[in-house]
């Protein structure tokens, strides 16, 4: 029997190599998305074991009700959030840096988060009293609307960025009393002189009135009203005065607060710390800040009512509208302030004309809903 021939086809050497080197690059491809695929896990495992502790430094006294203890809280929260893994220390003023000293001390990484306002920081940066409160301007519920919807947090944000910040609400006090006099203020003539406790462009539109605006931390204040460095002060409102025996060093209380209708505090962390943190922790501080900022007005809200009737009624204190006359040189003297610092720069002018523009909307439907309302409750 013949066996028959067997045919053999033989590949060219390149294209045995080229096989080869494909299947070889295939097998490292797959090794590596593997690899890459264990790194991806192992960062996210390692974030997810890593803690942090963190530093929060505020303005305020540490015990001081709504201020001093709504940061306690926000760590509180990030905590339990967190499953421990952020532990955040609250340190109130001149524990860790003076109350004036947050910005300059979050900046430089002293401290992560700072807890203030940020119309003390007008030396600074000139628009910043737009993000605080703005004599005559726009309410606790309005600031909130206008920071998160009408631009605002965008613009603030942009000018504190080359500082290293990164801002955000942290509460809002409402509207404020005017403060405490030990005197009576039945006219302007009654302003002159007078030295009083009261930053921000308040203080500006006080000193055009007549009088000597002072710019204070807080802890600072009970003692220059005792001792007569101060004539007057203003703080927030009842529920903080009480607490802080500001009725105990002033007989007369003033309202309204033309000076701060509704004050934002600041939540505002080193930018680079915030942006080193896992996504996770990062969102949960973030949203911590927004559940802070509305605990804190509505704890002023639920309060302030209950304080001043304490105030009033078992410490006697004289409860006083301001005048006509001097509400409304007030309100001339603010447009004037107000219209100057837009005039600062280009920035600032930017800011003015957003935030101006949100306030003439918001003012015609609240003409027609909150304002018509409350009419009509009181029967008017």
């Amino acid at each position: 029997m013949k066996l028959g021939r067997m045919k053999f086809s033989f590949r060219p050497a390149s294209a045995v190599i080229r096989y080869f080197g494909l299947a070889s690059a295939l097998l490292l491809a797959s090794c590596g998305e593997s690899s890459n695929d264990s790194a991806t896990s192992g960062n996210a495992a390692t974030e997810q074991q890593q803690h942090y502790e963190w530093k929060l430094i505020t303005s305020w006294p540490k015990n001081l009700p709504a201020l001093g203890t709504t940061p306690e809280y926000f760590a509180k929260i990030v905590d339990e959030m967190s499953a421990g893994r952020m532990k955040i220390r609250v340190f109130g003023a001149n524990e860790l840096v003076g109350g004036l000293e947050v910005f300059d001390a979050v900046s430089s990484g002293v401290a992560e988060i700072g807890h203030s306002g940020a119309y003390y920081w007008q030396g600074k940066i000139a628009g910043t009293p737009f993000f605080s409160t703005i004599p005559f301007g726009l309410t606790g519920v309005e600031m909130n609307a206008w920071l998160d919807y009408g631009g605002g947090k965008e613009l603030w944000r942009e000018i504190y960025e080359p500082f290293n910040l990164y801002p955000t609400r942290g509460g809002n006090s409402g509207t404020q009393m005017f403060g405490w006099f030990n005197k009576e203020i039945n006219s302007l003539e009654d302003i002159k002189g007078l030295k009083m406790r009261i930053p921000g462009l308040g203080g500006e539109v006080f000193r055009r009135a007549g009088g000597v605006p002072l710019t204070l931390q807080v802890s600072d204040v009970f003692t220059s009203m005792q001792t007569g460095a101060l004539d007057a002060t203003e703080f927030v409102g009842p529920y903080n005065d009480l607490s802080a025996g500001y009725h105990t060093v002033a007989d007369y209380y003033y309202y309204p607060g033309w000076h701060e209708p509704g004050s934002t505090i600041e939540l505002v962390f080193n930018k680079e710390k915030l942006d080193s943190l896992p996504a996770d922790l990062r969102a949960i501080v973030l949203n911590a800040a927004e559940v802070m900022n509305q605990k804190l007005l509505d704890e002023y809200t639920a309060l302030n009512n209950e304080a001043l009737k304490t105030l009033v009624n078992e410490h006697g204190i004289q409860l006083r509208k301001l005048p006509d006359d001097v509400l409304a040189e007030f309100r001339r003297l603010s447009a004037e302030v107000v219209s100057e610092l837009a005039d600062t720069d280009e920035t600032t002018r930017r800011i003015y004309e957003s935030y101006s523009k949100f306030q003439q909307g918001v003012e015609d439907y609240h003409a027609i809903s909150e304002e018509a309302y409350i009419d009509a409750r009181r029967g008017k």
